[in-house]
């Protein structure tokens, strides 16, 4: 299965992974060197830590590697009046009576809590394709479903503004 990501989602991980490999891993590797030169590993708190940092960053640069390994480069193809990936969505949500804008964008820079919700999240998937004035089903589960209608549609591009998820 390929991650569908952006030019810029790779070259953010790209970015990652180059200061991961020159700044952080060494470092890692030095607090390791300095934790074992303390004597007793069995009751050192400080290597175990360093241990554990270092593990962590390598597992990282492992994921990132993987990812870019797999990546599908998702290109945008300008279509007006429809929802596509990285345009801001206005929503009105029939039983909250309320209205929210959000930004449709690749997985791997979500935030739902700034609004940005992933094209591939229930929301995002039901959006996809849509025009202004449709009446969408949200399907959370094959018990629990709402409903939206778009409002309407601000076209965006995909910039750098938005930091790779962590993990």
């Amino acid at each position: 299965m390929y991650d569908e990501l952006s030019e810029i989602d790779i070259q953010k991980m790209q970015e990652e992974i180059d200061y991961r490999t020159r700044v952080v891993r060494p470092k890692c590797i030095e607090d390791l060197k300095t934790a074992r030169a303390f004597g007793d590993l069995s009751e050192n708190y400080e290597y175990k830590a360093a241990k554990q940092e270092l593990r962590r960053c390598d597992s990282r640069l492992r994921y990132l590697k993987r990812m870019i390994s797999t990546a599908k480069v998702v290109k945008v193809e300008e279509r007006d009046g429809v929802v596509q990936l990285f345009d801001k969505v206005e929503l009105y949500y029939e039983d909250d009576d309320e209205t929210e804008t959000i930004q449709l964008m690749t997985t791997l820079r979500q935030d739902a809590l700034a609004g940005v919700i992933s094209k591939e999240s229930p929301l995002g998937k039901a959006v996809m394709g849509r025009r202004v004035g449709d009446r969408v089903e949200v399907k959370v589960s094959n018990d629990v479903h709402y409903f939206v209608v778009i409002k309407g549609i601000t076209k965006g591009k995909d910039d750098d503004s938005l930091p790779i998820s962590s993990f």
